[in-house]
Order: structure tokens, then C-alpha cells, then sequence
């Protein structure tokens, strides 16, 4: 990579960041509605594992979506629109907090009903096989996903038909407010794979680099007709479940273990130690990101609500 690179990476992670940051004080003052499940702390992993896609990859997540969209290119302001519920969202203002998406993209969203987009990735993905495409579908799930019906159907029938699936578990060590050990009686949750006879692999999710040098090497393998793989990235969420979540099930001794160990500060130490940046550089790529998202909150606060007639459009595809 060369030093735009690594320094879009950054980019990519800190607008995560501060627009996670100002959708919390949104939700707080009563203008984004629903539910709100914040991605602070996890920016690492969608942005090592996107960076590593082609564009005819498809990527599908469930309800922490709001860095992937970012990630698959999605502005802050069409993204701030979409959770104040206003036309000039990407879905029209219609879908909210969890239902980011923009299939132009190749971001399928955004899924509110847990692991229900596992067996729709293995439709992305036979479809590619069918068409003779090339590309691979890449889904993204929390670790309670993986207790469900749909994560087996989906990874038994992936394999049964050889699909270009990369399965990914961000593994943030909680299903809503219960440790994984607790709910699986598997604690490695890369192992579940096996009973499959998929390939798998746990990683460490809170370095960007090496979640992108992971994902490039595995998806290459997945391209070149090895079948499906399962990675479990390792990770930890800062914030709460939602924001009503009272976080009773974990220290703060361990939050703030973890907080130590924070993605962005990582990243940003290794890019000034090997002088691929300067500290006053990445504070003033810092500032560039504030000033975009204190303007995507004032288009998305100014943008118009959709009018009554929104309820009878897009219901169903047009043909």
C-alpha cells in the first residue's frame, strides 16, 4: 500500500468514530428514533475486512451497521439522514438505524432480526455461482448469531454447494448482555465451522492491518473456487448492546481494559512510528473529519421528512 492508503484506513476509522459518537447525543436528545447499536470500538475489523474486497464483492451485516456503511462508501450524510428518519437517507428515511444499505454498493445491509441475513448471503452467493461471477459475498455476524438455525442452514448449505461465502463472527465477547461462554457451548466460535468441514480461523480484530492482510489472502483463496471459510475476528464493543442497554453484566475494569487496547490509537501509533505519518498530520486529517460530520448532522437535521405518499413506494420491485 502506499501512504494514502494507510492513511484512508485511518480516515475511514475515525469517521466511524466521531459519527458514532454524534449519533449517541442524537439518540439522547430525542432525534434518532428506535434502536441504536454503536460500532465504537469494533472500527477495525469492518475496515481491515472491506479494504480487502473487490468491488463486485457483496457485503451483508446485521443491526451494528452504521461502520460498514461507511466502509462499503456510504456518506456520513446520506447515513446521519437515514437514522433522523428523513428523505435523503439512503433508504429514503425508511429503514433507520439497522437498515443501512445501498445495493448500487454492493452493501446489502443492515439486518434488524438476528442472523435471518446468514441464509440470505448463501443466496448472494449462489447467484454469483450460477452467473459464473467472481465475486464473493462477505457476512458479517455477532458471536449470539451463531446459536441459531440460520447460522447452521446457512454454513451446511454453503458447503454442501462449494459457495463463495466468507463467513465473518465479530466476536465482541457479548450476545446483547451474556458472555459467550454462557450461551455457547462452544467458546471458540471458529470451531462451530468444523462440524462443517469449512475452513476457519480466529484472528485478533483490534489491529486494522491484520485484519486486512487475513481477509485479502482468505478471499483470494474463496475466489479461486476453494469454497466457503469461517473467520472469527476478536473484538470487544465499547459502548453498550443499544443505547438503553444499563450494562450490568460487565466491570468497568473491563471495559476500560479493553479501551486501552483501542483500534484507532493502535493504528494511529504504528503509522507515526514507522513515520508513514506525522503526529500534526493525523490531527489535522482528524479535524477534516469533524468538519464532515458536524456538516452531515446539519443536512441531515435540515433535510425534510418523506411525505405520507413514501408508505406505497418501494414496497415491491418494479419490473
Amino acid at each position: 500500500m502506499e501512504s494514502k492508503d494507510y492513511l484512508d484506513l485511518y480516515r475511514q476509522m475515525v469517521t466511524i468514530r466521531l459519527l458514532e459518537e454524534r449519533s449517541a447525543e442524537l439518540y439522547q436528545k430525542g432525534k434518532i428514533g428506535g434502536f441504536l447499536h454503536l460500532y465504537i470500538g469494533q472500527e477495525a475489523v469492518s475496515t481491515g475486512l472491506i479494504s480487502a474486497r473487490r468491488p463486485e464483492d457483496r457485503v451483508i451485516t446485521a443491526y451494528r451497521d452504521h461502520g460498514v456503511a461507511i466502509n462499503c462508501g456510504l456518506s456520513p450524510h446520506e447515513i446521519l439522514a437515514e437514522m433522523l428518519g428523513k428523505v435523503t437517507g439512503c433508504s429514503r428515511g425508511k429503514g433507520g438505524s439497522m437498515h443501512l444499505a445501498d445495493v448500487k454498493k454492493n452493501f446489502f445491509g443492515g439486518h434488524a432480526i438476528v442472523g435471518a441475513h446468514l441464509p440470505i448471503a448463501s443466496g448472494l452467493a449462489l447467484g454469483d455461482l450460477y452467473q459464473g461471477n467472481q465475486a464473493v459475498t462477505i457476512c458479517m455476524f455477532g458471536d449470539g448469531a451463531t446459536n441459531i438455525g440460520f447460522f447452521h442452514e446457512a454454513l451446511n448449505l454453503a458447503k454442501v454447494w462449494n459457495l463463495p461465502v466468507l463467513w465473518v463472527c465479530e466476536n465482541n465477547q457479548y450476545g446483547m448482555g451474556t458472555a459467550v461462554d454462557r450461551a455457547s457451548a462452544v467458546s471458540e466460535i471458529n470451531q462451530k465451522a468444523i462440524g462443517y468441514g469449512m475452513k476457519n480461523e480466529r484472528i485478533e480484530g483490534m489491529d486494522v492491518l491484520t485484519v486486512r492482510e487475513t481477509a485479502l489472502r482468505v478471499l483470494e483463496e474463496i475466489r479461486s473456487g476453494s469454497g466457503p471459510q469461517l473467520l472469527e475476528v476478536m473484538t470487544y464493543r465499547f459502548r453498550g448492546h443499544s443505547m438503553g442497554d444499563p450494562e450490568r453484566y460487565r466491570k468497568q475494569e473491563e471495559v476500560r481494559r479493553w479501551e486501552e487496547n483501542d483500534p484507532i490509537g493502535i493504528y494511529r501509533k504504528r503509522l507515526t512510528d514507522q513515520k508513514i505519518a506525522t503526529q500534526k498530520a493525523l490531527d489535522a486529517l482528524d479535524q477534516e473529519v469533524e468538519k464532515t460530520i458536524q456538516e452531515a448532522v446539519e443536512f441531515a437535521e435540515a433535510s425534510p421528512e418523506p411525505d405520507a405518499e413514501e408508505l406505497f413506494k418501494h414496497v415491491y420491485v418494479e419490473g
